[in-house]
């Protein structure tokens, strides 16, 4: 069946939209982590690190990292030991792991309508194909993907 330029549009346009408003949902839910483990270690300027590590979100691979070294320094600045460095270091990787298996897949699912299990294998697969880009597409491009499989979905129910 034909489809016109216009509908395609509107399809990519509105998966784009719903991938856009996940990340966003993601990283302020990061951000919030960030902010109450910060807080919890007494690390300085705890809301101004949250509140970037919330924006570097949207970089993937580079962003988390990033967001994660002003903490490790204002932390090494301050207390001068190894020890609460390696606090905010162990908080950044549960930050990590708790994002990357459970809350980006649930936000995916609900907001952008993508399979959790379709969220976690494909950048995995695609990072492997495609290092570094293919982890970058592979958010955006199953939110489209899985548009594309819904609305198909909605026209052969709409023949039967």
């Amino acid at each position: 069946m034909f489809m016109d330029p216009v509908e395609h549009l509107r399809i990519t346009g509105g998966a784009l939209k719903n991938w856009i408003i996940a990340q966003a949902q993601d990283s302020l839910a990061v951000g919030l982590l960030w902010l109450v483990g910060l807080h919890l270690l007494d690390v300085p300027w705890a809301p101004f690190w949250a509140f970037l590590a919330a924006v570097l979100q949207f970089v993937p691979h580079l962003g988390p990292v990033l967001g994660m070294l002003g903490p490790v320094l204002a932390a090494m600045v301050r207390w001068q030991d190894w020890e609460h460095p390696l606090y905010v270091l162990v908080l950044y990787a549960i930050i990590v792991v708790v994002d990357g298996v459970a809350l980006q897949p649930y936000i995916m699912k609900r907001t952008a309508k993508v399979p959790i299990w379709a969220s976690i294998l494909t950048p995995l697969a695609l990072g492997i194909i495609w290092p570094f880009w293919g982890v970058l597409v592979a958010p955006p491009l199953l939110a489209v993907l899985f548009a594309y499989k819904r609305h198909g979905q909605s026209q052969s129910a709409d023949r039967n």
